[in-house]
């Protein structure tokens, strides 16, 4: 049987424990709205982003990051109905050999996925595997990426990953 060929998602040749930013996008199973619902406002009400219990246990789960690894910050962060992105900071000075922001990721996903399974969540799988990450180069790209994730919930609809 011939499977398909995995494109690889890290940059090739990078060093994921090199202090900086990083925008970080891990989309649910399916695409399925597992996280929250977006209540669309009445009149000029904004939308209303209500997270599910398995919602609110990635955000546990996302909080508690910092305390996980001290040498990482959650700068901006949003809960999609099904997606989540983060900027995550890898601060200078980290010991060496301290885990990469792909470490940090893979911890949540799987902390959430056991939290998840403790609470009824029963699917074969909770997140897509591997995630995407953009290294964020310079002070406007991270306003730009902080802007999308502040306004994303208001153009739910018009995102990429909007499903009924």
């Amino acid at each position: 049987m011939n499977l398909p060929v995995r494109k690889p998602t890290r940059l090739k040749s990078y060093d994921y424990s090199t202090p900086g930013a990083y925008f970080i996008t891990i989309c649910a199973a399916g695409m399925k709205n597992y996280f929250s619902r977006i209540n669309v406002g009445e009149v000029l009400a904004p939308p209303e982003n209500i997270l599910s219990v398995y919602g609110k246990i990635v955000d546990r789960n996302i909080k508690a990051l910092p305390q996980r690894y001290s040498h990482i910050t959650v700068d901006k962060y949003v809960i999609m109905p099904n997606h989540i992105h983060l900027i995550l900071v890898l601060k200078t000075g980290a010991a060496s050999g301290s885990p990469t922001i792909i470490d940090a990721v893979r911890a949540l996903k799987s902390l959430t996925v056991r939290e998840c399974r403790e609470n009824g969540f029963t699917a074969e799988n909770l997140f897509q595997r591997s995630f995407h990450d953009h290294i964020i180069r310079s002070e406007n790209d991270y306003r730009m990426i902080w802007e999308y994730i502040d306004t994303n919930v208001i153009r739910w609809e018009k995102d990429c990953f909007y499903t009924e």
